[in-house]
């Protein structure tokens, strides 16, 4: 199939914002030992303000999927994006547990509305390509959490102040949104959804879309996992130089970048049940090599593999149940989104929560069993081929 070049702009633009939320999400990430260290939490603390963007994000699934079904996924996704990265400069004039807190829980409920819109906006391309390209999607967003880990590692270390690095953040994502907001699908207008699929009720909730929820639960906890822990599990377990703290994280999210560029030839080979279940041991494997040898080599190379296998989950999932033909593409999407979103709202507080009555170690190798759960469930996961 030839694809012409208003196609490859429009692709070019739908990743330029996933770019954007990437940047903006590691951007905070990157300074959490930092605002850990600047407010006195501990990692209960962390644990629990750690609640605060899944609760956000939770609390605004419920009019998501409306919301882009009603108003079309260009409109709400500019929209968000724009707020995302607004939210994301006030979080460091917070001065307070509960001020964080609120400010969190509004940076997810935009991250919400934003993964929403640019995931449905992914489907209606996908679409008119023919072929699989979400994972690149994701590679790109990874991409952008790549190159935000980087700039906060480097940011921390020459002392910048927080408020001055997501200043930076704002203004350069603004310039981006600025160029791709012209370029995005404008035909995924409620009307137009309307002639493709039929109308939505919850008994089309069906278990094929509940079991991509379920996976992706499992997923999105290991992600939240090495967004939330792993630059404190450096810091607190191996205690490597401190220019190294931010290691584990940049590594992981390097193969995590790398596998959601490289899984669409995979998928060429292979169904989405078979890289599921590769996905799911890879999770496994490295937390527990990472948490079995806490020293900088061998923990490194355990976040590769946690990387690596998270890569996948997420974009797969979003792709089958965005291609489904029993509800809209924005209103699965929203389903699936709802359910895995539970894992990243619960996960990374439950890991603080162990590891205040064990080990931050502990709390890792039980979540490794996460990773055993979607090699299992994908046995029942039916694929496109």
């Amino acid at each position: 199939m030839t694809i012409d070049r208003n196609l490859r702009i429009t692709r070019i633009s739908i990743c330029l914002f996933y770019f954007v939320t990437g940047l903006t999400f590691a951007s905070w990430a990157s300074r959490i030992p930092d605002i850990r260290q600047n407010l006195g939490l501990s990692d209960g603390d962390l644990g629990l303000v750690l609640f605060a963007i899944p609760l956000g994000q939770l609390l605004m699934m419920a009019v998501s999927g409306f919301l882009v079904n009603r108003y079309g996924s260009r409109i709400t996704l500019i929209i968000s994006t724009i707020a995302y990265v607004m939210v994301l400069n006030l979080i460091p004039f917070t001065e307070s547990f509960a001020g964080l807190f609120a400010v969190l829980v509004v940076f997810g409920i935009s991250a919400n509305l934003q993964n929403i819109a640019a995931n449905t906006q992914a489907c209606f391309l996908e679409n008119i390509y023919g072929r699989t390209i979400m994972p690149s999607f994701h590679g790109v967003w990874s991409l952008g959490g790549l190159s935000g880990g980087i700039l906060g590692a480097v940011f921390a270390q020459t002392n910048m102040p927080i408020a001055a690095h997501f200043l930076a953040v704002m203004a350069m994502s603004l310039i981006v949104i600025a160029y791709a907001d012209t370029h995005l699908l404008k035909e995924d207008s409620s009307e137009e959804t309307a002639k493709t699929k039929p109308r939505f009720s919850l008994s089309d909730i069906d278990k094929s879309i509940m079991l991509l929820g379920v996976i992706a639960f499992c997923g999105m906890c290991c992600e939240g996992t090495l967004y939330d822990w792993s630059n404190v599990y450096f810091a607190t377990v191996v205690k490597p130089a401190a220019s190294l703290v931010r290691l584990g994280y940049i590594a992981g999210f390097a193969m995590m970048t790398i596998g959601r560029f490289t899984a669409g030839r995979f998928l060429k080979h292979f169904n989405e049940s078979a890289v599921l279940k590769v996905s799911g041991s890879l999770i496994t494997i490295g937390l527990l090599t990472a948490v079995s040898f806490p020293y900088l080599v061998p923990a490194t190379i355990g976040f590769m593999f946690i990387g690596t296998g998270i890569s996948s989950i997420i974009p797969i999932c979003y792709s089958l149940a965005g291609h489904q033909n029993k509800i809209p593409t924005g209103i699965a999407i929203t389903v699936v989104s709802s359910v895995s979103f539970i894992g990243f709202m619960i996960g990374p507080p439950v890991i603080g929560l162990i590891s205040d009555m064990t080990n931050l170690r502990v709390a890792l190798g039980l979540a490794s069993l996460l990773g055993l759960a979607v090699s299992v469930f994908s046995f029942c996961i039916k694929s496109r081929k």
